[in-house]
C-alpha cells in the first residue's frame, strides 16, 4: 500500500496516485488530520503543491500536521518515505532529512522540464538507472534552492546521500542538488516531479522508472 498524504492546498496527489495505477500499485489518500497510516502501508509519499500556501515557510506549517508524527515514527522504524517539491520541503522541515529550501536565486517561480543527473543508484528508489543516467523531468517551485553547510555537505557526499543533481542549475541549489536521502536511505527527497512525466503523451515516461523501483516493497 502506497500512502499518499494530502494537506491543505496539495496539488499532486492525484497525480501521484494516477502513476501508481499504471504500476498496479495499491495506493489510499491520507488526510493531514488522520493520527495514522493505513496498517498495511508500506511506502508514504508526500507529494507537491502549496501546503497552506506555502505561509510562513513552504512545509513549515505542514510539518505540524497530526499525521506527520506517524510518519516521522514510520520513517524512523525503517520504513520508505517519498517526499516531492512541497514534500521535499516538509521533509526537510521535519528534521527527516538534513538541509533547508531557499527562495530561487533568480526570486521567480520556475516551471520548466530539466536535465537531472543520477549520482547514486544504491538505493531502491534509483536502482533502475545506472550511476550518472540523464533524465529529462518537470520541476516546477519557487522555493527549491537547497542549503546545507559545507559540513552537512561533507556528510552527504561521504554517505552517498546525494541523489540527484541538475545538469544545469535552474535555482542556485548547493552543488546543484536536486534530490537527497537520509544516511538510512530509506527517506528520499527531490524538487523534480516524476509523476508528470509518466507517459509519452506527457514528453517522457521516465518519472515511472523511478517509482518502479519501489514496487519491490508494495
Amino acid at each position: 500500500m502506497v500512502a499518499i498524504l494530502q494537506f491543505l492546498g496539495t496539488n499532486c496527489e492525484y497525480d501521484m496516485e494516477y502513476a501508481f495505477s499504471l504500476l498496479k500499485a495499491p495506493t489510499q489518500i491520507v488526510w493531514h488530520k488522520e493520527t495514522s497510516l493505513p496498517k498495511d502501508t508500506k511506502l508514504v509519499v508526500i507529494p507537491g503543491g502549496f501546503s497552506y500556501g506555502d505561509y510562513l515557510r513552504s512545509g513549515a506549517i505542514a510539518r505540524f500536521s497530526p499525521i506527520m508524527q506517524s510518519v516521522i515514527e514510520f520513517a524512523n522504524n525503517g520504513g520508505y518515505v517519498l517526499g516531492i517539491c512541497n514534500g521535499f520541503q516538509i521533509l526537510l522541515e521535519s528534521g527527516l532529512l538534513p538541509g533547508a529550501m531557499k527562495r530561487n536565486t533568480n526570486l521567480h517561480f520556475i516551471s520548466k522540464t530539466c536535465a537531472i543527473k543520477v549520482i547514486n543508484n544504491e538505493n531502491i528508489f534509483l536502482k533502475k538507472f545506472q550511476k550518472d543516467e540523464v533524465a529529462r523531468i518537470p520541476i516546477a517551485h519557487a522555493d527549491g534552492n537547497y542549503y546545507i553547510d559545507t559540513q552537512g555537505l561533507q556528510q552527504l557526499e561521504q554517505n552517498g546521500q546525494i541523489l540527484l543533481e541538475y545538469v544545469e542549475n535552474p535555482n542556485g541549489s548547493v552543488r546543484n542538488i536536486a534530490g537527497i536521502c537520509n544516511a538510512q536511505k530509506n527517506v528520499f527527497g527531490l524538487m523534480p516531479h516524476p509523476e508528470r512525466a509518466v507517459e509519452k503523451v506527457l514528453g517522457e515516461d521516465v518519472g515511472l522508472k523511478m517509482l518502479e523501483g519501489f514496487l519491490e516493497i508494495l
